[in-house]
Parts: C-alpha cells; sequence; structure tokens
C-alpha cells in the first residue's frame, strides 16, 4: 500500500474504544452466564458476536494509542471483528424465530416451514460473512489503490447480501405474527410470557441491525473521502450503540424465557391439555 495512504482520516479515541469494550465484555459474559445457566446453546452465534464486538473495539483501543504512527494488524482486526459481529447476530436471531414457530406450533401461519426457515437465513447470513471477510482479506493485503478499491466493493456486496436476506426476514416474521394474530393456535394461547412479546423483540433487533447494516453500505459506498469514514462519531452512533443495544435487550429479554432445555416447552399449560380443552367445546 502507498505510502500517502492513510489508516484513519481522524485521530482515534482511546476512551470511546475502552468504554465500549467494557461494556461489551460485561454484557458478553452476562450472555455467556445465562447460556450456560439456561442450556441455551443455539445462542452460541450471538455471543461470540458480542466477544468479536469486545476484541474489535480492544484492537481499536491498540490502533488508538499508535497515533499517528498506526500499524496494519490493529487496525484491519477492528474493522474485521466489528464489521463481522452483526451477521452472528443476526444468526441467533434467525434461530429464535424457527424456534417461536415450532413452539406455538405455527407452521401453517408461516411463509416458509419451520424446518427450512433457520436454514434459508442461517445460509444466506453465512454467505454475506464470507463475502464480507474476503473483501475484509483483499484490503487487508492490498498494496495499491486498486485493491483496496476492490476489497471495498466486496464488502460492500456482501453488506447488500446481508440485507436482502435480513429484510425478507422481517418480511416472513411479519407476516406469521399476523397470521397467529388473526388466527391463534391453542398452544400460543398459554405461553407465558407471551409469544408476541418476543416477536416484537425480534423487530427492536431487527431494526438496530438493519439501521446499522444501511450505515456500513453507505460508509463504505462514500469510501475514504465521505464524510462518515472521515468522522469517528457516526461509528459510535450507527454501530457501537446499536449493537450495544442488542446486545442489552437480549440480556433483558433472553429467549430462554420461553425456549429453554431447562424449563416447560409450552408455558404454565401443557400443550396436550388446551388442544383437548379446545376439541372438546
Amino acid at each position: 500500500m502507498s505510502s500517502s495512504y492513510k489508516l484513519y482520516d481522524y485521530n482515534p479515541s482511546t476512551g470511546a474504544a475502552v468504554v465500549f469494550a467494557g461494556l461489551f465484555a460485561a454484557t458478553s459474559a452476562f450472555h455467556l452466564w445465562q447460556m450456560v445457566r439456561n442450556r441455551t446453546w443455539y445462542f452460541t452465534p450471538f455471543i461470540i458476536g458480542g466477544f468479536f464486538e469486545l476484541f474489535g473495539y480492544v484492537a481499536r483501543y491498540i490502533s488508538a494509542k499508535q497515533t499517528p504512527n498506526w500499524t496494519t494488524m490493529p487496525y484491519v482486526g477492528q474493522e474485521l471483528l466489528l464489521l463481522l459481529a452483526p451477521s452472528l447476530f443476526s444468526a441467533s436471531i434467525y434461530m429464535i424465530l424457527g424456534r417461536i414457530v415450532r413452539l406455538v406450533h405455527g407452521d401453517s401461519r408461516s411463509l416458509i416451514r419451520p424446518s427450512w426457515l433457520t436454514k434459508i437465513f442461517v445460509t444466506g447470513d453465512v454467505l454475506s460473512f464470507f463475502i464480507q471477510s474476503g473483501g475484509g482479506g483483499i484490503m487487508a493485503s492490498g498494496k495499491t489503490s486498486s485493491s483496496v478499491s476492490l476489497g471495498n466493493t466486496v464488502i460492500v456486496v456482501g453488506l447488500i447480501v446481508q440485507l436482502v436476506f435480513f429484510g425478507f426476514f422481517v418480511v416472513v416474521s411479519l407476516v406469521f405474527h399476523r397470521r397467529m394474530t388473526a388466527s391463534p393456535t391453542p398452544v400460543s394461547l398459554s405461553i407465558s410470557p407471551p409469544w408476541y412479546t418476543y416477536m416484537r423483540t425480534l423487530y427492536a433487533a431487527s431494526f438496530f441491525i438493519m439501521v446499522r447494516s444501511i450505515y456500513r453500505v453507505v460508509e463504505y459506498v462514500q469510501g475514504t473521502s465521505g464524510v462518515l469514514q472521515q468522522h469517528e462519531v457516526y461509528l459510535y452512533i450507527f454501530d457501537a450503540m446499536l449493537m450495544l443495544l442488542c446486545c442489552l435487550l437480549f440480556n433483558i429479554m433472553h429467549p430462554s424465557r420461553i425456549i429453554s432445555s431447562q424449563r416447560q416447552p409450552y408455558g404454565k399449560v401443557d400443550a396436550d391439555q388446551m388442544e383437548m380443552l379446545n376439541a372438546g367445546r
């Protein structure tokens, strides 16, 4: 890479990096405890994503400490880790929807069968993950402005793939929610807390990830000459803060409250009993 190329167009803040590294460390450690305690192993990708955020901001702190003589390793590390973490969050969100559909016996209300729902969206998520990783790798090894530009373009493609799949996921979620509300199954009436509370949690998390992904697309499309890459504050508003809110949201509304190997799968009332009661009406 040419000597005139600058890794940052500003001096990164060590204080902001430390604060967010600490916050992601706390929420991720709590998520790890919640997962082990409740045996919600399907939430593993989410926790890995949280640690990606943690180590991403640790790498950013190291990079900030090197100002103005930045080295490539911590810069690339923080770029890749912060770029890829939301894909891991998305994977767990997809799995939660699939489990909610099965939980309420709502197969007939879903646009996609539960057996395919998680597979389709996680496959898209993995595809996006590897495309973005490839783009990051090209940028990291780039020696010329053209190779850096190519890596930038590949990352944008990966982010667009993520947005397309995530947008379709939101549509599938809304259709399922609407159909279930219009024609609830007997089991859905017995879930405690109500299943739709967690659908709203998924919508909130989806909003955070969608806004963050749109921000990243605009950032990479603008390139180094754009306002987003020239001012650090946007990273903390539209990426760090939104992803932290996503993590905290699931600390509070942890899916183990309705989907866990340590609790009855259908809440306070047994599903078979509910179906027998309804059949006798």
